[in-house]
């Protein structure tokens, strides 16, 4: 019970950080806010991982490393595709696959799932794709580029490049990866993995910050350009991944590897939600439905 209250706040937060990350990447570059949310998720760990007693075990130093470097490819391309659009589509496919991935791991590794369980993970995954999905307003085509004139007429069926599909199925595969790597982790290791999660995703960020920093400097861009338009943004993002990434560590300790990303894939729930408070978005009969379908399957799961 305790796991999956857990491994729903994490996606509550998880949803939240997306959305503050998306208001972030309009004002910068999508790598320039990894790298900021990154930095400020060591800056907040080192006193944590001083202060919270732990372990500090080759096994947790090397699966957090690890989950780092999957964690700076997952973001990075997750932004990319979403850039592309359609958010509509590649978002529940994401969302999906960063559950599939680990539950397939889990079933190969032996774990048993009870059918009532069972049942309710499926409903979770269906609830995922009914969150997301999002009808573009008449006039508008779903996933036209921002300030792009939209068609006359209703609503057209959004179309996925192959380049942005292909960025949405690689990013789901590791954000589960990510997830089943933070699994391997020691119990009594604390918040080591997380830290070295952060850190292994900064050096990955700032390796590809620096590459893009000289090629401006070769074409006469100043370095600091767009910097400052999310610089206070971008480390709001950091500290929302931080309590996330330790709400689906502290889930994964406590229950199952299944359970519990099927629960942190439940973020669509968390960035429609904020969607609607603060950019006043309407949330579609369908989008409701998706949300009523993952509470009963979170209710489910605690129970199964």
């Amino acid at each position: 019970m305790i796991a999956v209250v857990v491994g729903l706040a994490s996606a509550l937060v998880y949803g939240a950080g997306d959305f503050v990350g998306g208001i972030a990447s309009r004002r910068i570059l999508p790598v320039r806010v990894v790298a900021l949310s990154a930095a400020t998720g060591i800056v907040l760990l080192v006193p944590l991982a001083l202060l919270i007693p732990a372990r500090w075990s080759e096994e947790a130093i090397v699966w957090g490393a690890l989950s780092g470097v999957a964690n700076a490819g997952g973001l990075l391309l997750l932004y990319a595709a979403l850039a592309i659009g359609p958010m509509s589509v590649l978002s529940p496919i994401t969302a999906v696959l960063a559950a599939i991935v680990p539950v397939g791991v889990s079933l190969v590794l032996g774990d048993a799932l009870s059918p009532l369980a069972a049942g309710a993970i499926g409903m979770a995954l269906v609830a995922v794709v009914l969150v997301s999905l999002v009808r573009g307003p008449e006039g508008d085509r779903v996933g036209a580029a921002p300030g792009a004139a939209g068609e006359a007429g209703p609503a057209r069926a959004a179309r996925v490049s192959p380049r942005g599909l292909a960025y949405a199925i690689g990013s789901g595969v590791l954000i589960g990866v990510i997830i089943v790597l933070l699994d391997q982790a020691p119990h009594d290791s604390g918040v080591v993995p997380l830290l070295l999660n952060r850190s292994a995703s900064c050096l990955v960020i700032s390796t590809i910050v620096v590459v893009l920093a000289l090629v401006a400097r070769r074409r006469g861009v100043p370095l600091s350009a767009g910097w400052r338009a999310g610089i206070l943004v971008a480390p709001i993002c950091g500290v929302l991944d931080v309590i996330a990434n330790s709400l689906i560590l502290t889930s994964l300790r406590l229950g199952e590897l299944a359970v519990t990303s099927v629960l942190a894939a439940l973020y669509p729930v968390g960035t429609i939600a904020l969607a609607a408070v603060v950019l006043r978005e309407r949330v579609s009969p369908v989008q409701w439905c998706g949300i009523g379908l993952a509470i009963i399957a979170a209710a489910l799961l605690a129970v199964a």
